[in-house]
């Protein structure tokens, strides 16, 4: 142990007492110009945006759920100045704000383009923004999106609400609007598989829920996505499937389950959507962060609760995509990504917060796992200004200021080379989340 220590003085230590090959706790003054460097490099890179849902503000399928009312963080309310910056980029909007009387003019602006330019609309936005392709994670495709630009993600938690949702419904004014669309999406998954009525036996049921995952992935879907903490706790018990099938028996005809009964039919059905992922090779989405409304339950939404599910050595062969980030408990949610088949997507974080706190994240992100984090803009057309496109831009400009902050930061630090930097900066803008989906995607 002697000589390893005397070993170690001699190889890391040079005249001076200055450490060599040893990272330092504090950036240099040299940061800025490595920023600067790194920064036109980085804006080079073409983007793989791993979550997203573009389509225009009257599409009703750009999500399986709607937005009840709710208070918006600061960045994301639509008098943000950044989005009359994006209007500018993308449309050559003339004015300096978003005043009643000059939006009409980005409103019409979007109406000549979106007739003169047809399926070509939106890819012409990532042309814009270097973004090669793009998750449309979405209730279905539209015919408008390019489906060589955009891959689809479906939704999976209706499965999960087969029964009488009286109970449900009233829980609180936001399943008042949820619990109902995901009815509605049950039955269209239903027509689309020639389901006249709920089958009669539990595994009729799972055979229906089976057939769907099937045909939607051969429509061209690379993942299922689940938005389950907006609807129940995000924690799921490991019930017989015998429990389930009781259930089921149960209510299939009619009547309302209790809570303890619901959860636990769903708590089955998920785990064995979370399986058949694996069976299929479809990655597996959940939604990890805060999420809109005024009743949304951050305890019992936090992505920890779902350690139980990605530790399980029983679907070791599922690919879990932590959608968010586990935001805002993504310094820590991190750490899940040490599982080899689980990997953390930022999206909403870079919209959520300034570049300033942004970089923070991402930096501890990639000195944690950087082969394990992935880029998401989480664009959505909120109104009938303020689109998905302008939030394609703030995520991709936030996106690319807080990566080469980060990484200038870590190379000024001696963490990295500025060659290493830029392999990171590759990995989580496009390689990382391209290399989930084996060649079906660019």
């Amino acid at each position: 142990m002697r000589m390893l220590l005397v070993w170690s003085a001699c190889c890391f230590l040079i005249p001076g007492g200055v450490a060599f090959g040893q990272a330092r706790p504090f950036p240099g003054p040299d940061v800025q110009q490595i920023y600067d460097r790194l920064l036109p490099q980085i804006e080079q890179i073409p983007i793989f945006d791993h979550h997203a849902h573009p389509g225009f503000f009257d599409d009703p399928d750009v999500d399986a759920m709607a937005a009840p009312p709710g208070s918006a963080a600061l960045r994301e309310r639509d008098n943000n100045p950044e989005l009359v910056a994006a209007a500018k980029v993308l449309f050559g909007y003339p004015y300096g704000d978003l005043s009643p009387e000059h939006a009409k003019w980005l409103i019409q602006k979007k109406a000549e383009l979106k007739k003169s330019r047809g399926t070509a609309y939106f890819s012409d936005i990532l042309d814009k923004l270097n973004i090669e392709q793009g998750v449309a994670n979405r209730a279905m495709m539209a015919d408008y999106l390019d489906p060589k630009r955009f891959v689809w993600v479906f939704f999976s938690d209706s499965f999960l609400w087969p029964f009488d949702n009286a109970s449900e419904r009233s829980r609180n004014p936001d399943q008042q609007v949820y619990i109902p669309l995901q009815e509605k999406m049950l039955h269209r998954w239903m027509q689309q598989e020639g389901v006249a009525k709920l089958p009669s036996n539990f595994s009729d049921y799972l055979n229906f829920v089976t057939r769907t995952l099937e045909d939607n992935q051969k429509r061209g879907a690379i993942a299922e996505k689940f938005e389950v903490a907006y609807f129940r706790p995000a924690k799921f018990s490991d019930p017989s499937r015998e429990e389930a099938e009781a259930i089921y028996r149960k209510y299939a005809a009619g009547g309302v389950p209790t809570e303890p009964e619901y959860r636990t039919f769903q708590d089955y059905v998920f785990r064995y959507l979370v399986r058949e992922g694996g069976r299929l090779h479809l990655p597996v989405h959940i939604h990890s962060a805060v999420g809109i409304g005024d009743y949304f339950s951050l305890s019992q939404g936090n992505i920890f609760n779902l350690e139980n599910i990605l530790r399980d050595p029983r679907y070791s062969a599922t690919t879990f995509v932590m959608i968010h980030g586990g935001y805002p408990y993504e310094r820590e949610a991190i750490w899940l990504a040490a599982v080899k088949n689980v990997y953390m997507d930022s999206s909403l974080m870079e919209i959520a917060m300034y570049p300033s706190e942004f970089k923070k994240s991402l930096k501890i992100w990639l000195e944690t796992f950087p082969d394990k984090v992935t880029f998401g803009t989480d664009c959505f057309p909120y109104n009938e200004i303020l689109g998905a496109e302008e939030s394609y831009w703030l995520g991709v400009q936030s996106s690319r200021m807080a990566l080469a902050a980060a990484l200038a930061e870590m190379v000024s630090s001696g963490e990295v080379s500025e060659a290493r930097a830029l392999e990171l900066a590759h990995g989580y803008l496009h390689d990382n989340a391209v290399a989930i989906y084996q060649g079906k995607v660019h």
